[in-house]
């Protein structure tokens, strides 16, 4: 089985998980004011922080280094979003859960880079759109605010993903290898639910 399938296969049932969570519901819903959205984003300042800076140390690696696509970093776009959104880029309101999955991040070899770059990025260029034209719709925020869900540097999303696909499926790893690969793209989700379950609570209108 090539990896793209495997990952595929692997985390379906997390991902489920991870999209009917009761913040991402609430979020969904249109049910969030404005500041916890502001939470979120800057949650996710501190997990792409952690995984654009793991890319910038991985380039040159020859598995990893093919996944360094400078058009999917989120870091610039999000710093922007926080601003906009009222939150803070100095000093974030981080929960303790995504301060772990930021240290995972942080310390992931090329195996767990390429995993929780899968779980992110291709997560965001789909489900993400979904929260993008929500925010523009029932929240009126466009351009800073919700730049983190605009992927037109990328161009056509479906032949980037047929890219990525052919990354998966040519990177040089054996099947166990390959196993721990889908091993943490499980644990990734698992990370991302902790972190949105801390959303919940942490906010009245998701609780």
């Amino acid at each position: 089985m090539v990896l793209s399938t495997a990952l595929r296969e692997a985390t379906v049932a997390v991902h489920e998980r991870a999209h009917h969570s009761t913040y991402m519901a609430a979020l969904l819903d249109g049910r969030l004011p404005v500041e916890d959205v502001a939470l979120l984003a800057e949650q996710y300042l501190a997990v792409y922080g952690a995984l654009e800076g793991r890319a910038a140390e991985l380039r040159e690696d020859p598995a990893a280094g093919p996944f360094v696509i400078e058009e999917l970093h989120r870091l610039p776009a999000l710093v922007q979003d926080v601003e906009a959104l009222g939150g803070s880029v100095a000093s974030p309101r981080l929960l303790p859960e995504t301060e772990a999955y930021a240290a995972r991040l942080a310390e992931a070899d090329p195996i767990r880079f390429v995993a929780h770059h899968y779980t992110r990025y291709l997560g965001d260029l789909a489900g993400g759109q979904v929260v993008g034209s929500l925010l523009r719709k029932t929240y009126g925020i466009t351009g800073a605010g919700a730049l983190f869900y605009d992927f037109s540097a990328l161009g056509s999303p479906s032949r980037f993903r047929t890219r990525y696909r052919a990354l998966l499926d040519t990177a040089p790893w054996d099947e166990i290898e390959q196993r721990r690969v889908c091993d943490e793209a499980v644990h990734a989700f698992e990370l991302n639910i902790a972190m949105l379950e801390g959303l919940a609570a942490s906010t009245r209108t998701a609780a």
